[in-house]
């Protein structure tokens, strides 16, 4: 389990390593690079401080950049802490405050990033063999579903199964459960703007409509409760409902032409 050190020469390794990968993770890279174009990406895109909202604002080569700097964070949080002690406990702490970090960071008052690429760092570091299933878990979700968000969400969610399958430390497992639950809670957080209320509501209209599209309605449903947010149910609904008044409206057009 991922328990405290209780050793006294431990403590001041410990305090040490967290108060440094929180700094560490807390460094906002994308705000900085987006900086650089003119762009403040709070107020554009998605309004989050990753590297995806980056490629929109900036450009790919800049998202790359910031992708890389995001695990860099990650990944120097666990070697730092590894030089300063050698309790197995202490790195996973550090690696979770550097991910923590980058989801709260205090100098922007605690509205941060998802902090799946500063994850990505501190486990490949942690349970190297469990980063490739959970990647391949991001391609497929973003393959499937077209949203970088779900595929980030489904990634953090698989890495702690595939940890343990792997026979990955314990401590590390329970850093990665800890990881994806602050990820979860970030992108529900993020992505409430519309009541639940109002999602249920839309979503059995939807159901009653004849013709519905299902893969378009499971989509939805599907980003809705991995997000935590209802709003992509009725985005969804009303894409759909447009195409199909849109197709009605043509055929009553090529009934009066004919």
């Amino acid at each position: 389990m991922l328990t405290l050190p209780s050793n006294a020469d431990t403590m001041p390794a410990l305090a040490t390593s967290i108060l440094i990968a929180y700094v560490l993770g807390s460094i906002p890279f994308a705000l900085l690079f987006a900086r650089r174009s003119g762009a403040d990406l709070r107020r554009v895109g998605s309004g989050n401080l990753g590297a995806t909202n980056v490629m929109r604002t900036s450009g790919l080569a800049a998202g790359v950049i910031v992708a890389l700097l995001d695990m860099a964070k990650g990944a120097a949080s666990v070697v730092i802490a590894e030089r300063f002690s050698a309790n197995p406990s202490v790195p996973p702490l550090a690696g979770l405050a550097a991910v923590v970090g980058h989801i709260y960071p205090v100098w922007l008052r605690f509205r941060g990033g998802k902090g799946v690429a500063t994850a990505c760092g501190v486990f490949s570091m942690l349970t190297p063999a469990a980063v490739p299933p959970a990647f391949v878990v991001f391609i497929a979700a973003v393959w499937f579903t077209k949203y970088v968000s779900a595929g980030s969400v489904l990634a953090t969610i698989a890495l702690p199964p595939v940890a343990y399958a792997l026979g990955s430390p314990a401590p590390a497992v329970v850093a990665a459960i800890a990881a994806a639950g602050a990820a979860r809670a970030k992108a529900a957080s993020a992505g409430g703007h519309r009541s639940t209320a109002e999602g249920r509501r839309l979503l059995l209209l939807a159901l009653a409509r004849p013709g519905f599209h299902q893969r378009t309605l499971w989509l939805g449903t599907m980003k809705s409760a991995l997000l935590g947010g209802s709003e992509y149910v009725p985005k969804y609904c009303h894409a759909t409902t447009m195409r199909m008044s849109n197709a009605r409206s043509a055929s009553r057009s090529c009934r009066r032409g004919s």
